[in-house]
């Protein structure tokens, strides 16, 4: 009985240790089948950047990142370099995440995560560190310019990776410029150029350059207003449509230039104006208080600044309300329709009187003779058979 017992526990003792040997080997041969698994990483420059390797079963084997360099950052939990920006997120036997902050461009590369088995499995993972663009300036103009200078404007921004793309923009519609693209290190510096011939329409005209990267949430933009100096133009507006006697009246110089013409002179008829006192002047404006016949003439304003010289006239005639009359101006349009309507009228008469003369004629009947003495109808009509010779011409008139 008891060797039947050692036998049993023999026998199960053998069994045992044959599927603990068939399932270490069955665990091997999966981790040895098993590789790390990683993702690529995007990071703004001055960011922080988290490398994650994973395996689905690992059999107690150690995870390592490694950097572009080759250089050891962790093996499993155990920091491999001394760099006070790369830190241990977590480490177990199915996971190994590492932070890098403070990312710079040097940091870009491909990382390596290895798996120690026999024989070692590696998996790259790239960093890829995006430069953010320095601020744009806008160099080349110094105000101000003058109408029909060629001025050339440049917006440089540096510091970008890849390179940034530069828009140009002449109030709110765009413009194309001229761009030029330069390397340093693994950023690049880029410039855009607008070149063209001033006048009077740039002057207060903002040009903004705008620039755009896939590092920014927003563009960066930044503005030059133009200030054009231009020769100056004259315009001279009024009060009144129909300037009448006893009316008040004014006239006002507008002038258009860079810098503001002054002062505004004001003449009559190539000299002074009258010294009465009811012509005031105040800067731009001339007022007559009360119009009268006197006033008539030739007005003109004269202004100028460093660039040049214009002026304006207005010719004034001051008419009589009396000899207008109230509705002056109605009458005399209500004069002109009826001689219009006047003269069609005796077109028409006149034509249609010739169309009659034209169309008066003479006309030939044939009347028997007798047929008006017959008693009945049967004998007129046997009077009047080889009455033809007798046949009288009649005219007849159409008037």
């Amino acid at each position: 009985m008891i060797v039947k017992q050692c036998l049993i526990f023999l026998l199960y003792s053998l069994c045992a240790n044959v599927f603990k040997v068939a399932g270490m080997k069955s665990k091997a041969k999966g981790s040895q089948g098993q590789f790390p698994i990683t993702q690529n990483v995007t990071v703004v420059e001055g960011g922080t950047a988290n490398m994650t390797c994973r395996v689905d079963y690992n059999d107690n084997t150690s995870l390592q990142w490694s950097n572009p360099a080759q250089q050891t950052l962790f093996f499993g939990d155990k920091k491999a370099l001394r760099d006070h920006r790369i830190e241990l997120v977590r480490a177990s036997w199915q996971e190994l995440t590492i932070r890098i902050s403070d990312v710079s461009l040097s940091d870009e590369g491909q990382y390596t995560c290895s798996l120690f088995t026999m024989p070692v499995k590696t998996t790259k993972a790239y960093l890829t560190v995006l430069g953010i663009p320095g601020r744009p300036e806008i160099t080349g103009f110094t105000k101000p310019a003058m109408e029909e200078d060629v001025i050339t404007l440049t917006c440089t921004t540096s510091g970008s990776k890849p390179a940034a793309n530069i828009r140009w923009f002449r109030n709110d519609k765009e413009v194309q410029g001229t761009k030029e693209l330069n390397a340093t290190g693994k950023s690049f510096t880029v410039r855009s150029s607008l070149q063209f011939e001033v006048d009077k329409r740039d002057d207060g005209v903002a040009y903004t350059c705008s620039v755009e990267h896939e590092s920014l949430s927003k563009p960066y933009m930044t503005t030059e207003v133009l200030e054009v100096h231009y020769a100056p133009h004259l315009e001279i507006t009024h009060s009144l449509i129909i300037p009448q006697e006893g009316q008040y009246f004014k006239l006002e110089c507008v002038s258009i230039g860079n810098p503001p013409p002054e002062p505004v002179l004001w003449s009559k008829d190539g000299g002074e104006l009258p010294d009465i006192e009811r012509m005031i002047v105040e800067g731009r404006e001339l007022t007559i208080t009360t119009l009268n016949k006197t006033d008539n003439g030739t007005y003109r304003c004269e202004a100028s600044n460093h660039l040049g010289t214009s002026s304006a006239e207005y010719i004034l005639y001051v008419y009589d309300p009396n000899a207008l009359g109230h509705h002056g101006p109605d009458h005399a349009l209500i004069g002109g329709v009826v001689a219009v309507v006047v003269f069609i009228t005796l077109c028409l008469i006149i034509v249609f009187g010739r169309y009659l003369a034209r169309h008066k004629g003479t006309y030939l009947t044939h009347e028997a003779k007798g047929a008006e003495d017959a008693p009945d109808a049967d004998t007129a009509i046997i009077n009047a058979e080889g009455n033809h010779v007798h046949a009288e011409e009649k005219k007849e008139y159409f008037i």
